[in-house]
């Protein structure tokens, strides 16, 4: 039996790390950025030996945590939003526009996954990479089509998927 709960526990928490994955990379990634960063003030101006290479992993680090915490932003409601104007229209309207909106972000997102693996396609093809770390362009990149996919699953899910959400809908209805 403690076995059984304990392999439970551990599927649950497995769970949630896989589901927060995009979070997860995010924070690796930052953590990576500011660890290096300060590394390198200390090497530039205390050792007199700067890291060559150190600009090239940041930019690496800040794509990835601008591309993978934006499925999160979706997920817990933080994309910028204006609603001032839309909450003081009547509840009717305030529901035509929401799927105007819903529709919008929809098709926003699905145009930039579009662009973004032909953007990831044209590094493929031109075989490009950093200057000092020779990392491809194509895998720096590559979070941007990934954070799409994500992105759409996040807004979705928590738009109509969503308990909290679905309890805030039957309130305004």
């Amino acid at each position: 039996m403690f076995v059984e709960e304990v392999f439970m526990s551990q599927k649950i928490d497995i769970k949630h790390y896989l589901k927060n994955l995009d979070v997860l990379i995010a924070i690796a990634a930052l953590i990576t950025l500011i660890l290096l960063t300060s590394l390198g003030v200390v090497m530039r101006y205390v050792v007199g030996k700067p890291f060559t290479w150190l600009e090239e992993v940041q930019l690496f680090c800040m794509v990835w945590i601008v591309f993978s915490a934006s499925g999160y932003a979706f997920r817990i409601g933080g994309q910028v939003a204006i609603e001032m104007l839309v909450e003081a229209m009547p509840l009717k309207v305030q529901k035509i526009i929401e799927y105007v909106i819903d529709a919008v972000v929809f098709f926003v997102i699905c145009y930039f996954l579009y662009q973004s693996i032909g953007f990831v396609q044209l590094f493929i093809r031109s075989g490009r990479s950093t200057n000092m770390l020779k990392i491809p362009f194509w895998f720096i990149y590559a979070i941007a089509p990934a954070s799409c996919i994500d992105m759409l699953i996040s807004y979705v899910h928590t738009k109509y998927f969503s308990k909290k959400n679905n309890d805030d809908r039957e309130s305004v209805a």
